[in-house]
């Protein structure tokens, strides 16, 4: 009777697997980390091993960042620390980060501080790192802290993720593992890159499979006695040795267990052994037509490399991304306005809206065209601006000439601007007569003013541009037609916002 039950069983065990292998909402071609067999694997020695490996070097080889000098006897302060660096590094390099991050906590050091600042303060601080609503999201977290956590940040990835604004599964993962903790892993842009190479993933990996994939693996190899220190460790790896292009492979402390670095030494030996006609000398000194321990038994495997091989690329073959879809192609005419009068010209600058690309930051006038608007028609959009919608008029307008044009690359845009400027002695300012016409704020700022206010990367550039021209021909116009629909010469735009 007790054998026909686990005759019974193991039927509906193996009908089971079957219906899952079939099953497209499986996590990952029904395999798990620690199956043994599989490529994508990892057996508990090789956790271990990897394990010790990635700390020793991580504590001879990390770089000396502010943020990892924090002091760790207050756990709270220290996650607020580790929560500003991940924020600030999100899409942006560390270079960049430091002196944003130096400067961020010199003026708002505890979490208490930032719950003070103005949201236009932030954005001010934040200016040029990109990215504006990160800063905005840092701010209202604080908010949220101080007024109903009473002061003290979450200390595990779920309440992080699910009680703080702008901090997602990763974030979590980080200011938990390094600020209290807790052993669970991260996935970020480096770790992907690291883990798929180690393991020999190769589909897509955006793709919910492979991100399921990686997040196991990251959490099996997390070290329970140094999670945090275990995580910046596999991100220095991918950041200083395992790069996206020219990996340095012979400074790698898991050289031997990356199974991205063993297909490429098989495969120059199965091509050096058809050269010589010689059998092929598996890596465990076994002898054959191929080295099976190193090759995935699965028939169909959702992780496997799907792309043809490129020999020239070595381990680069693993990560493989999906084509990037084309930016998106803008054009805005953008117009510089000074006002002549007093000790300081004056420049007219106009907050933009609350939501969307570059939210609540400062720009010049602009109004979205297409790339063959004429110049006369960029104007009338132009001036229909300042009248319909910022209800000023100009009493008049000397020197209006075309400056430039500057280019600047969002991560999804493509922007152009054609920049005009021109001087206005005086204006007037109209009341609208919809009184619900929601009119834009503006001002006029001085230069030196200019430099203090939130101001994007892309708005610096059109003034620099502006600065440069009349630094170099002083007033004079620009003829306008010839250089029409020319992309201007790339160049180092030095001005005032740039200089340290």
């Amino acid at each position: 009777m007790i054998f026909v039950f686990s005759r019974r069983l193991v039927v509906l065990q193996r009908s089971f697997a079957c219906t899952m292998k079939k099953n497209k909402k499986q996590t990952f071609s029904n395999r798990s980390v620690n199956e043994e067999g599989s490529i994508h694997s990892l057996d508990n020695d090789e956790i271990l091993h990897l394990r010790k490996a990635m700390l020793e070097w991580y504590d001879a080889n990390k770089r000396d960042l502010p943020w990892r000098n924090m002091k760790k006897d207050d756990s709270n302060q220290h996650a607020y620390a580790v929560w500003v660096s991940e924020i600030m590094l999100q899409q942006t390099q560390v270079a960049t980060v430091i002196d944003y991050y130096n400067r961020w906590m010199k003026k708002w050091p505890t979490l208490q501080s930032l719950s003070k600042a103005t949201l236009e303060e932030v954005r001010e601080m934040w200016s040029g790192l990109g990215y504006y609503s990160r800063g905005q999201r840092l701010l209202e977290g604080a908010l949220k802290v101080q007024n109903e956590l009473r002061g003290r940040i979450p200390e595990n990835a779920e309440q992080l993720q699910k009680k703080l604004p702008g901090v997602g599964r990763y974030t979590a993962g980080a200011i938990a593992s390094i600020a209290f903790d807790e052993p669970t892993g991260v996935v970020d842009g480096n770790v992907i890159r690291v883990l798929s190479r180690l393991r020999r993933i190769g589909a897509d990996s955006t793709s919910q499979v492979v991100m399921a994939a990686i997040w196991e693996l990251a959490n099996a190899l997390v070290d329970p006695d140094r999670p945090g220190d275990f995580n910046q460790s596999l991100m220095e790896l991918g950041a200083t040795v395992c790069l996206p292009k020219n990996p340095q492979c012979a400074s790698c402390p898991i050289r031997t267990h990356c199974r991205a670095l063993q297909q490429v030494e098989q495969r120059k030996r199965e091509c050096q052994s058809r050269l010589d006609g010689s059998k092929v000398k598996g890596h465990n000194g076994s002898r054959g037509d191929e080295i099976r321990d190193i090759e995935c038994l699965a028939e169909k495997c959702s992780l496997c490399l799907v792309d043809p091989w490129d020999e020239s690329a070595g381990v680069m073959n693993y990560p493989r991304k999906p084509k990037k879809k084309p930016p998106k192609q803008q054009v805005h005419a953008v117009c510089i306005v000074e006002r002549l009068g007093g000790t300081d010209t004056e420049f007219l600058m106009v907050q933009r809206p609350e939501t969307g690309l570059l939210a609540g930051m400062w720009e010049f006038p602009s109004v979205a065209v297409t790339d063959d608007t004429p110049v006369q028609k960029r104007r009338n959009k132009m001036d229909a601006y300042f009248t319909d919608d910022l209800h000023v008029t100009f009493e008049s307008i000397t020197a209006r000439r075309h400056v430039d044009q500057v280019i600047h690359i969002f991560s999804h845009i493509h922007q152009t601007y054609e920049v005009e400027s021109f001087q206005a002695k005086s204006c007037d300012i109209e009341e609208p007569c919809d009184k619900s016409h929601d009119v834009p704020n503006y001002q006029w700022v001085s230069k030196a003013t200019m430099k203090d206010m939130a101001v994007s990367t892309a708005m610096k550039k059109v003034f620099s541009a502006f600065d440069i021209k009349s630094k170099t021909q002083g007033k004079r116009c620009r003829p306008v037609g010839k250089e029409e629909g020319k992309v201007s010469k790339q160049r180092k735009l030095e001005s005032f916002f740039f200089k340290k």
